[in-house]
């Protein structure tokens, strides 16, 4: 039975996980979780994870979900990946953990809700909320400072001075390309506070990874192209209206 990933390729964590497979060769089924559709709440995917979030993964009886413990079982059970995803040394390996936990409270706490907070909201049936926003772009800006100062601290161009990277480069990586989302009000104080060894290392990862890196995360500017033609819409047809009344 071959492996099946269930994602929804807007999402961060499982655009990760698309990319691990396809750089490594994994076989794999990408199973669509529409996120906007609120497939996830179904009950069929909730079976595969109560938690209702992608992704997801099955392979064989084994279910499993949270996308850092994806990418270490894929990296740990198939054969052929390389040593530098996920390293067999002990210290090493740790090190990665350590940047894997930082992630979520840090980093991904901050983009994900500027994002959502400035941006992807009502494609989601929620209402914008600049005060939540302006909360993350504080733990954004200083996670992409610790970024550079902790995380890139050495003469490797990859996370942890690695020369290579790993499943913690990846799943950085994709969270920072979640910024690609925003219009160019709420990007400019992002780009304003970003160090350039963080743009540096972002460029190493789309070569590093390439082609899937880049074809993966395409999805990001095609609905940035809707959601900029739909505002355009909302504020003509706002001015029509406005005008209608004159």
């Amino acid at each position: 039975m071959a492996l099946k990933v269930y994602a929804d390729r807007m999402s961060q964590p499982s655009r990760a996980v698309i990319i691990f497979c396809k750089l490594n060769g994994i076989d794999f089924e990408e199973v669509k979780i529409d996120l906007s559709k609120r497939q996830h709440l179904n009950p069929e995917f909730q079976e595969i994870n109560p938690l209702s979030k992608v992704p997801a993964l099955v392979d064989g009886r084994f279910k499993l979900f949270e996308s850092h413990a994806i990418l270490i079982y894929l990296a740990s059970v198939f054969p052929g990946v390389a040593d530098h995803w996920y390293p067999a040394d002990p210290s090493k390996r740790a090190k990665v953990h350590s940047v894997l936990d930082w992630h979520h409270s840090n980093l991904r706490s901050g983009a994900a809700s500027y994002v959502l907070n400035t941006t992807l909201a009502p494609a989601l049936g929620l209402p914008l909320n600049p005060a939540a926003a302006a909360e993350a772009k504080k733990i954004l800006i200083s996670s992409l400072e610790k970024l550079e100062s902790v995380w890139l601290k050495g003469s490797g161009r990859f996370l942890l001075g690695s020369p290579q990277p790993s499943i913690a480069d990846l799943s950085l990586a994709c969270e920072v390309m979640q910024l690609e989302l925003l219009n160019e009000k709420d990007r400019e104080p992002i780009d304003a506070c970003t160090p350039k060894r963080v743009l540096t290392w972002l460029d190493d990862a789309k070569i590093a990874m390439a082609p899937h890196f880049i074809e993966v995360h395409s999805i990001l500017y095609k609905v940035k192209q809707k959601l900029r033609m739909h505002g355009e819409m909302a504020a003509s047809t706002k001015g029509a209206a406005l005008r209608s009344k004159i």
